[in-house]
């Protein structure tokens, strides 16, 4: 289990620094982590200066952690990236990598600052960043799921519905070469639906049937006849 904590502590910190913008440590710390999920006995009972791709820094770091259960380093760096973690989530929800949404930034298609305000408010609201991600993570998946566009904003428009916010389920209906299917309980058997509303008995194998969401003009189509 230490090994784990500290495996997770190391792979955080190279995000956070990724998020920062400092160069070179985060793939030291990634190193670091790599190595050390290659051992199987507890780290602390192995010399840190021995494992390959460690270096003093991060090795201190690691003794810290076995003496006391935490890296001051790293609490201290969760808290100075607070906001930009909460702006990166967000960003990340709407498909936009970190590495995107840096080089949209310095091409201006992005203005960063323009979200640093809403995300210091949902913080305070939310209480921790994590909660905070889980507030943009939800309306995300609402909003996601009926085609809606949402911005930083819309979790606070949302916040009271929070708790009851669900995304649309989605349902996915059966297709055999573009053509709907439908299962008879009384025969128990499938039919093909042709364009000429004809049905024709299914003799292909389960396998051949496609399972899919239906898009929005096939829905129109249906509903119209036409």
């Amino acid at each position: 289990m230490r090994n784990k904590k500290i495996i997770q502590i190391l792979k955080d910190t190279a995000d956070l620094l990724e998020i920062k913008g400092v160069p070179f440590k985060p793939a030291a710390y990634k190193k670091a982590a790599f190595e050390i999920e290659k051992i199987k006995e507890d780290i602390s009972k192995i010399e840190l200066k021995k494992i390959k791709g460690i270096g003093k820094s991060i090795s201190e770091k690691i003794e810290e952690f076995i003496k006391t259960g935490k890296i001051k380093y790293y609490e201290e760096l969760k808290k100075e990236t607070a906001i930009r973690q909460i702006i990166t989530h967000y960003f990340k929800t709407k498909g936009v990598s970190l590495s995107l949404l840096k080089k949209n930034a310095k091409k201006a298609k992005i203005i960063y600052s323009r979200y640093t305000k809403p995300a210091k408010q949902l913080l305070e609201l939310s209480g921790s960043v994590e909660k905070a991600k889980k507030a943009i993570t939800k309306v995300a998946d609402w909003a996601n799921s009926r085609d809606l566009d949402y911005a930083i904003e819309t979790v606070f428009k949302k916040w009271l519905e929070l708790g009851n916010l669900k995304p649309k389920e989605i349902v996915k209906k059966p297709f055999y070469r573009e053509n709907p299917m439908v299962f008879s309980k009384m025969k128990k058997k499938w039919f093909v639906i042709t364009p000429q509303n004809d049905w024709l008995e299914f003799a292909g194998k389960d396998s051949e049937i496609e399972w899919k969401v239906e898009d929005k003009k096939s829905v129109l189509k249906n509903e119209n006849g036409k």
